[in-house]
Parts: C-alpha cells; sequence; structure tokens
C-alpha cells in the first residue's frame, strides 16, 4: 500500500492560559501575523504563509493540541482514516476555522497528529515590506518531539506515513537517539528526540537569514525580555542550521531556524551522527543547558485532558551541557 501524500507540517494549536501575554510574545515582539482573532483563540502566521499555521487557544492547562500536516487531495484523508482504522488508532472527522474538512488522529506514540487539504487562503505579506515586524518571520518548518522509543517512531513514520530519513544519531550499539524526518524537501517536517513523552521539544518557524536572529535577540533585549532566550544563537551540526531558542510565556519552547540545504533527491542518503560527537549539537555556539534535554510541553489526548506519558529506557545527558 503506498503511503498517503502528505505534502508538509501545517501548522500546530497550542494551548495557553493568558491570551493576552501570548499576543505580545508571539505578535509585538516576534512579529507574526494575526489572521484571526477572537476572546478565545488567535490565528497566526509568517510573512509566506499563505494559511494560518499557529493557532493560540485559551486554556487552563498548556499543552499542544494538534500538529496539522497539509495532504495532496481530499482522497488522503480517506486513506489516512483507512490506516488508523486498520492500526486500531482513534480517529475523527473535524472542522476548523478556514478548514473545512479535517482529520484529527492520534499516533501510536501518542501525538496528536491532524491532517487537511481544504484551507482557505489569504494574500500573503512576502512582499508587503511595509507591514514586516521585528525579524520577518517567513514560515512554518517543523516540530521535534521527545519519545521514549524513538527507533521505533521513526520507523513508523517512515513505513506507514512516508517521511524520509535524512539525518539520525546513534550510539556505538546501533541504538537511534534521534531522526530527522521530512517530506517538503528540506531536513525535516518532523524530528523525534529520546525522551519523556510523549511531548514536544519545541516548533520551528523559517527566518529568511541569521541577521533576523540577531534582530529578534536585539529586540527582546530592549523589552527587557532576554529571559525568554533559552539557548543560541549558534549552528548545529545537525541540519546546518542556524538557530535560536526562546520559551514562550507559558514554556513552551519555539526556534527560529535557518541555513538547512534541501534533501530532494530520491537517493539522498541519510546522515549518521554519534550519539556522543558534541559537533551534532553544535558547531558552534554556547552549550545546551540541561532543561534544553528534559522539559518539554505535554500533548492532548484524543478524548482531552493532557496524554500519559513513559520515560525512555534509554539513560543519560551529554556532558558537554551546561
Amino acid at each position: 500500500m503506498a503511503a498517503p501524500e502528505i505534502l508538509r507540517i501545517g501548522h500546530l494549536v497550542v494551548v495557553v492560559r493568558d491570551l493576552a501575554a501570548s499576543r505580545r510574545f508571539y505578535v509585538d515582539l516576534l512579529g507574526l501575523n494575526v489572521l484571526h482573532e477572537g476572546p478565545e483563540a488567535i490565528y497566526l502566521r509568517g510573512i509566506e504563509d499563505r494559511e494560518w499555521t499557529l493557532k493560540l487557544e485559551r486554556g487552563d492547562q498548556p499543552r499542544v493540541r494538534q500538529f496539522g500536516f497539509k495532504v495532496a487531495a481530499d482522497r488522503v484523508l480517506d486513506e489516512i482514516t483507512d490506516l488508523a482504522r486498520a492500526a486500531g488508532l482513534p480517529a475523527r472527522r473535524e472542522s476548523e476555522l478556514d478548514r473545512p474538512a479535517l482529520l484529527r488522529m492520534t499516533d501510536p506514540f501518542g501525538f496528536p497528529l491532524s491532517f487537511y487539504f481544504q484551507s482557505v487562503k489569504h494574500p500573503w505579506l512576502l512582499q508587503r515590506y511595509d507591514l514586516h515586524r521585528g525579524p520577518a518571520i517567513a514560515r512554518i518548518d517543523h516540530c521535534n518531539l521527545f519519545c521514549p522509543t524513538v527507533g521505533e517512531m521513526a520507523d513508523w513514520y517512515q513505513s506507514s506515513l512516508g517521511f524520509r530519513l535524512t539525518e539520525y544519531t546513534e550510539d556505538k550499539d546501533g541504538v537511534t537517539w534521534a531522526a530527522w524526518m521530512h517530506r517538503k524537501g528540506n531536513v525535516h517536517d518532523v524530528a523525534v528526540t529520546n525522551g519523556t513523552g510523549p511531548r514536544m521539544h519545541h516548533f520551528a518557524y523559517w527566518v529568511p537569514e541569521p541577521g533576523r536572529i540577531f534582530q529578534l535577540c536585539d529586540i527582546l533585549a530592549g523589552a527587557s525580555l532576554e529571559s525568554a532566550i533559552e539557548r543560541g544563537p549558534g549552528r548545529h551540526g545537525i541540519s546546518n542550521a542556524f538557530y535560536l531558542y526562546l520559551r514562550d510565556p507559558d514554556g513552551h519552547r519555539i526556534e527560529l531556524y535557518t541555513s538547512d540545504y534541501l534533501t530532494v533527491d530520491p537517493d539522498f542518503e541519510p546522515i549518521r551522527w554519534d550519539r556522543d560527537d558534541p559537533r551534532r549539537q553544535q558547531l558552534w555556539g554556547g552549550p545546551a543547558p540541561k532543561r534544553w534535554f528534559t522539559e518539554g510541553t505535554p500533548v492532548e489526548g484524543f478524548g482531552g485532558g493532557v496524554e500519559p506519558v513513559r520515560e525512555s529506557t534509554l539513560s543519560g545527558i551529554p556532558t558537554y551541557v551546561a
């Protein structure tokens, strides 16, 4: 059976406690653009996004409600429904603002996924330079997830959903500790990292150039919010990304990301990194704080509330953390 035609990551729905505080962080400081806004939710996008890509939803317990993926046609929703039923996974049809037909499901590892094709298109802001704010964040890029069974999850996403492996980390015994997988032709739409899960490590937006990241650091410092910077700027070995990691008012981790590479060739050979090679984490830049390896955002269960987590059987934090 052919894998469903998933095109790319499309959106996240994130629960926040204080919508006004989140608006100040994401709109006033980071410069994301408001598409829709009400008392219970704000829908945001980057300057290149023609659809909303981040929904901030008011709630009492911060969590991720869904990781959304764009598919190639409405029929793909039926194909994924059949896949879910065959695997005994919960799934249902829903709708969202601008998205009349959306399939919600939970993967075998507890992560809340959604898939959609139809979506209202809005004029992009790429060349409306007069409307750009802050670092002019361009588009949604990927999510990185904590899972206690990285190898199993990476195998399932490749065999069932058709994701393609670009890079991975492995220990001397051949055990996979992390995997980067894509559908859209750059380094990743989804990364899986060893840890207590299911939880989200971070979600990322792409910016046009490293200078925009430095600009955002100055903006945050000017607003006396330099404490929101958790790690970076720096450059990863994996993905070659120039990065900055931030924590929003609810502790959700967001990455600003640029300078990765294309992976569209069908014979692309995944890049292996040794688990204990410090260059995989950074070619240069300060060491990561310990919490970068241990803290993450809970995810929502299919029936609501927070999905229970499991501890990883793999243990150990690299010695090159701060």
